[in-house]
């Protein structure tokens, strides 16, 4: 009589999962208020994010229909239109001069390439990067996912003698709309050169100005017209309404550029050639940007007036889509208070610990909503 055979009874292996490091995604924890805002009789009003609800520009739009019957892949790096296209924007709105097109890459939405960004420059555990103390979750996310260390610091001194291989900076800011002077961010830059850190500015509220100057990474007065080891991050969401397109890009430091561009071509994140086309008339034209900005600036008006009559203090607030508003309490207990008026805004402790008592309010609703926001806060 033979033996049986022996079978191998291994544990299953362990597997971490990704999820389980990063933080629960803020906006799924507003579902009670949420209820409450919608259980309003005349409807919610939702502050809460900074999505567009303006029309595409039929600009826009007939360039994306006129690309739409292409079969092929698109390239990685963009279509030369598009990054032409890109160097003058750029130049044109905001005085950006110097770059060309080993200067621009497109990216699937600017938060793709925030989040991804540690990781596609090979950063690890042994890696460090900064993040504003008040700071767009996605900051920290990427740096979770790459398995970086992350310390929050506006300015270079809280860093210390730590080299640090990221910097983000944000300016404008989301939330609080606070904008960099040229003299904080040549600082940066000057101490980001002396040890080899890259700087990344989300540069992405840049057109949305509203008190005194906001200036990029890349201007002059900044980096001495020299962009090594500097990529400004921008979005067609904001003043293009283009947050369905998913079109953003970076500029600046062709080295870098061409690095990321390497990993992406390999990863396969390519912007869709229609919606790069679309992406060429949106930078080409700046009618339509216009006009939306006007648009913003009216509910602006309307809406920090009711904010501030209703008892509330706004912060900073000098630049962007956002009402950075306090009363000095619990941001729960504020974000409850408007919601019990059917407004639903997203609580300040969202962006880090320092915005425990602020609430952030969106301007990005229509005329009508913003109308009833400003009606049930001047009761």
């Amino acid at each position: 009589m033979t033996d049986a055979p022996v079978v191998s009874r291994r544990s299953p292996a362990v597997r971490r999962s990704l999820a389980s490091l990063l933080p629960e995604f803020p906006w799924d924890t507003l579902a009670d208020v949420t209820a409450l805002a919608r259980s309003h009789p005349h409807g919610i009003v939702n502050l809460s994010v900074g999505t567009p609800v303006d029309p595409v520009a039929d600009v826009i739009r007939d360039a994306l229909a006129a690309a739409s019957a292409q079969p092929g892949y698109p390239t990685t790096v963009g279509t030369p239109e598009l990054r032409a296209a890109a160097v003058g924007a750029l130049a044109r709105r905001y005085g950006i001069g110097g770059l060309d097109d080993r200067s621009i890459l497109p990216v699937i939405g600017t938060k793709e390439v925030i989040a991804w960004l540690p990781t596609l420059l090979a950063l690890g555990p042994d890696d460090l990067v900064v993040i504003p103390e008040l700071a767009y979750p996605t900051y920290e996310v990427g740096a979770l996912l790459a398995g970086c260390r992350t310390l929050r610091a506006d300015g270079v001194s809280r860093v210390g003698p730590e080299r640090a291989s990221l910097m983000f900076v944000n300016s404008p800011s989301n939330p609080s709309g606070r904008v960099l002077g040229v003299a904080h961010l040549r600082k940066v830059v000057e101490w980001a050169r002396e040890r080899g850190t890259i700087v990344v500015s989300d540069e992405c509220y840049l057109g949305l100005t509203w008190e005194g100057r906001a200036v990029s990474i890349l201007d002059d007065e900044v980096c001495g017209g020299d962009t090594t080891g500097l990529l400004a991050v921008h979005s067609l969401s904001k003043t293009s309404n283009l947050a369905s397109y998913r079109a953003g890009f970076v500029a600046g430091d062709p080295a870098l550029v061409a690095e990321l561009l390497a990993v992406r071509k390999h990863a396969g994140m390519m912007v869709p050639l229609p919606v790069q086309a679309a992406m060429t008339a949106a930078l080409s034209d700046d009618d339509h940007e216009n006009v939306q900005r006007e648009r913003y600036r009216d509910r602006r008006t309307a809406l920090a007036a009711a904010v501030v009559a209703a008892g509330f203090t706004i912060d900073h607030s000098e630049a962007g889509l956002y009402l950075w508003a306090t009363r000095g309490e619990p941001c729960r207990d504020t974000v409850r208070w408007f919601a019990e008026r059917g407004i639903l805004v997203a609580p300040g402790e969202f962006y880090g610990p320092d915005g425990g008592t602020h609430v952030r309010i969106a301007l990005t609703a229509t005329d009508e909503r913003i109308a009833a926001a400003v009606a049930r806060l001047t009761v």
